[in-house]
């Protein structure tokens, strides 16, 4: 079965982008959102939050009868 990258619906902050990137890579969603922010923080902040909004754009929303 191929892996397809979704928000996620149940571990999601803000969207569930970063909790989705976290599922698909098999990491914990907090290391993402950790690594995430501090990226952010360190590139001056708005390409990171543009990035945030144009995935939360573009990623589908999980579909509730895929498996993780």
């Amino acid at each position: 079965m191929k892996k397809k990258l979704y928000r996620s619906n149940t571990d999601k902050m803000i969207c569930g982008v970063l909790a989705g990137f976290a599922e698909y890579i098999n990491v914990d969603p907090t290391i993402v959102r950790l690594v995430y922010a501090a990226l952010t923080l360190f590139t001056a902040g708005f390409p990171g939050i543009l990035f945030y909004v144009i995935c939360a754009i573009v990623i589908p929303q999980k579909p509730f009868d895929v498996e993780p």
